[in-house]
């Protein structure tokens, strides 16, 4: 089957077979990047713009190397130094790069819905590579690539989900594509960063507490703390989380002995992991890294049109 989808805005929107498709093809670029040479002509003459309102690092160094890996020109823009900070609205920006010819605008942007206002206004390909509290596509491609590679399925998985889910652009297309895969997604934290209904998303059950959510689980991701979404303070303290809600070698001991530990970084050491919990043979998360850049070669390939990789 070819993806018939001109832009990823979010996991959502795309189907088993389509989410299968992409895991399948980050499979096979991922040789690309053992190679000596790390190059491939397949995105040769594509111009590819990342374009971030927000800090990041891994993201976009991610998407940059993974434009760069299959031949596309890579332009980067931060907010904080391009015309935004002079007042231009979303529209204009895009107006003014579609008028440079770009082949696909990935962009990193703080409002929900903002890909999505963009995707209908620019001709060129939009990937979504985080928006507001709402979705981050390529984390929860990375984030399932990662458990195939161990697990070699995803369906029938159960995988813990926990910390501050209401805030978790990461949470939301973890829990779509991995219900959509046929994972069972067990959420815990606190009652303040539970949202109500969630559970309706899918295959979602909310736990009691981050012990039920970790009993027996295959994956253990824990989440970071959204400090700058939460628009006022959810947490009596940082001690009070981590006691409660943080990964210690303790609570790892209820999971599956082959189970992984998952973070989408940055980490907050001492807080939802302790650092011999992130450091353990059991920690996945530069495995998550490293998967990154094969499934946004994998993105950028597909909404191109999916050319035969040299």
């Amino acid at each position: 089957m070819g993806f018939r989808h001109k832009d990823i805005i979010a996991l959502k929107d795309l189907t088993r077979e389509e989410i299968t498709l992409l895991l399948d093809t980050a499979d096979s670029l991922s040789e690309i990047n053992q190679r000596d040479i790390k190059k491939v002509p397949t995105l040769r003459g594509k111009t590819v713009i990342n374009l971030f309102y927000e800090a990041s690092t891994r993201t976009r160094t991610s998407f940059e190397i993974a434009a760069k890996r299959l031949s596309a020109d890579a332009v980067n823009i931060t907010a904080s130094t391009s015309s935004v900070v002079k007042g231009e609205t979303l529209s204009d920006t895009a107006n003014n790069l579609l008028a440079m010819k770009p082949d696909i605008i990935v962009m990193r942007h703080a409002v929900s819905g903002a890909h999505e206002y963009l995707a209908k206004r620019v001709s060129c390909s939009v990937i979504n590579a985080g928006d507001g509290a709402h979705e981050h596509p390529s984390q929860g491609l990375l984030d399932m690539l990662t458990m195939r590679q161990k697990f070699g399925r995803l369906d029938g998985l159960k995988v813990a989900i926990v910390g501050d889910i209401t805030h978790s652009r990461v949470a939301r297309s973890d829990i779509y594509g991995l219900t959509t895969m046929g994972s069972h997604v067990f959420l815990a934290g606190p009652p303040t960063m539970m949202p109500v209904g969630i559970e309706r998303l899918g295959n979602v059950t909310v736990c009691k507490d981050m012990r039920e959510a970790v009993d027996q689980a295959d994956v253990v991701m824990m989440l970071r703390i959204q400090l700058e979404r939460q628009g006022k303070t959810l947490l009596p303290s940082m001690r009070e989380y981590s006691r409660y809600f943080g990964l210690n070698p303790e609570v790892l001991t209820l999971a599956k002995k082959n189970a992984i530990v998952m973070h989408p970084g940055p980490i907050n050491r001492g807080v939802e992991l302790a650092s011999s919990v992130a450091d353990c043979d059991q920690s996945a998360i530069l495995t998550q890294v490293e998967n990154g850049v094969a499934v946004r070669m994998a993105m950028l390939y597909h909404v191109c049109g999916g050319e035969p990789v040299e």
